[in-house]
């Protein structure tokens, strides 16, 4: 399957495919590539179109150079105000990031801005991290009250380890390019010049493999290490909703609205 740029939807998500590579977009940058409601729902529907097309490689990306997602889109998100609501919002995009780093082709995470909360977790379900040098990570959900919920913190815990992922999530730090490649949480760190010049040549040395190569190197990796989890699903998701439905979210909320007000 050979496709160009879709037009951009609700959702912010553009998929294209061409010559094995299929490149997906969030296209967001009113919203800092936020993940809304309609984004969950297309990014969903993206990757059921990129599982049966002919791609060698997915690239995951965001527009602009600014981020790559900033997170959930707390506009949207805020409506959301009962603990069986904040379980569903949660076990959606959870999902969603299972269907995406279970894909039976490799997923590159292109970090062309900042990876922050839930766009932390959205980097770490791909395969491979790759971040312009100036741009920032981290799992900065302790700021708002809250935790990952969509899966990131067992992934973060399977790529650099127990107690660096307990640290990493409980201090909320935001790690530079650099540190985040000492870490492990980042596998490629390139100047921010030779960025797009430099996904574009790791794509397409996946996807010059010989055909099926990629997805059978895939399918042995999943199979010796499972990326999706879902004996955590229910306890992660339950007590996300906990803390989300806390004064201490609500509080932390107002806040960061306030900061942002003023500027």
């Amino acid at each position: 399957m050979t496709s160009v740029d879709e037009p951009r939807t609700a959702g912010g998500v553009r998929l294209g495919i061409d010559a094995g590579v299929a490149t997906l977009t969030i296209d967001r940058p009113e919203a800092r590539n936020a993940i809304g409601f309609a984004t969950i729902t297309e990014l969903r529907t993206a990757l059921d179109e990129v599982e049966t097309s002919d791609a060698a490689v997915l690239v995951l990306r965001g527009s602009g150079d600014r981020a790559f997602v900033s997170g959930g889109d707390l506009k949207e998100l805020s409506a959301v105000r009962t603990h069986d609501a904040a379980v569903d919002m949660a076990r959606d995009m959870r999902r969603v990031l299972d269907r995406l780093a279970s894909l039976p082709l490799p997923v590159v995470a292109a970090l062309n801005g900042h990876a922050l909360g839930g766009g932390a977790e959205v980097a770490i379900a791909a395969d491979v991290r790759i971040a312009a040098d100036d741009v920032k990570i981290g799992f900065n959900q302790v700021t708002l009250g809250i935790m990952p919920a969509w899966g990131g913190i067992e992934r973060l815990a399977q790529v650099i380890g127990r107690g660096r992922a307990l640290l990493a999530v409980t201090t909320g730090d935001l790690h530079s390019a650099e540190q985040a490649h000492a870490l492990g949480l980042v596998d490629l760190v390139v100047p921010r010049a030779d960025f797009e010049a430099d996904v574009a040549a790791l794509a397409g040395r996946l996807a010059a493999l010989a055909p099926g190569a990629t997805r059978s190197i895939k399918s042995v990796l999943l199979a010796a290490e499972p990326t999706v989890h879902p004996a955590t699903e229910d306890h992660a998701t339950r007590v996300f909703a906990e803390l989300w439905n806390g004064d201490a979210h609500w509080d932390a909320v107002a806040r960061l609205e306030q900061r942002r007000a003023a500027h």
